[in-house]
């Protein structure tokens, strides 16, 4: 006897929640949304062919992760650039993890050393764009990144302040991808090998000072014109 197995009308909802939810954030990070586009339920769902329930579950998500607004009365957005909370998290990162990186210049092992030579040689070796993921850098990119700068810090051996990295790293994804796009001549590279250098040769002014350099670029870029932009100056 065949057992047919029925999914409930919760389970199918939340599932289709999630794919909502998924295919949102990934147009968001691609560049698919522009920094202050409204994001309407009603548009979404029409597009997405689910229910208007489904969508505003899937924005509450993509609020709570910083990638959208909701703005009283006025329905859900995609942040501006010169929204302040940049500026904020920039800051909150400048103040943190200098000194996280400093412990871990002085605190980490042979194995850290190791970990943080293949996580830059990733990182080098990883196409920051691809064709078919838009006009910002690739997730792989994005990933090998996050990894580089982790393995950096997890050298100081405090998992509180690893916890809290991890949360400001993914609050400021958005500006992340939005910067390198308003700065496109930006040598990153350079910057992470610098970083690279000098963490591995225990040198914790020159790392503490790359890296407060490194975050300060980012931050600037959403306040400053970008290089590509033209001006209304003669």
């Amino acid at each position: 006897m065949t057992q047919t197995t029925h999914t409930s009308p919760s389970a199918g909802k939340q599932m289709l929640s999630e794919q909502v939810y998924t295919h949102l954030r990934e147009a968001i990070m691609r560049g698919d949304h522009a920094p202050g586009d409204a994001l309407k339920p009603q548009d979404l769902a029409k597009e997405q062919g689910v229910s208007l329930a489904v969508v505003r579950e899937a924005l509450v998500r993509v609020v709570g992760e910083g990638l959208a607004d909701r703005l009283p009365n006025r329905g859900f957005a995609v942040p501006a650039y010169s929204d302040r909370r940049w500026q904020e998290i920039a800051e909150a990162r400048r103040t943190i993890e200098p000194v996280m990186l400093r412990m871990a210049v002085e605190r980490g092992d042979v194995d850290w050393e190791a970990r943080v030579r293949a996580s830059h040689h990733r990182l080098t070796r990883t196409p920051a764009y691809v064709a078919e993921e838009g006009e910002h850098y690739s997730s792989a990119w994005a990933e090998a990144h996050r990894i580089f700068h982790r393995t950096l810090l997890e050298g100081c051996g405090n998992l509180v302040l690893l916890e809290t990295f991890d949360r400001l790293w993914t609050a400021s994804e958005l500006a992340r991808r939005w910067s390198a796009h308003r700065n496109p001549d930006r040598d990153g590279a350079a910057e992470h090998r610098r970083l690279e250098e000098a963490a591995l040769a225990r040198d914790a002014d020159t790392a503490a000072q790359v890296l407060t350099q490194h975050l300060t670029q980012t931050a600037a870029a959403l306040t400053d014109r970008p290089h590509h932009e033209p001006t209304n100056e003669a």
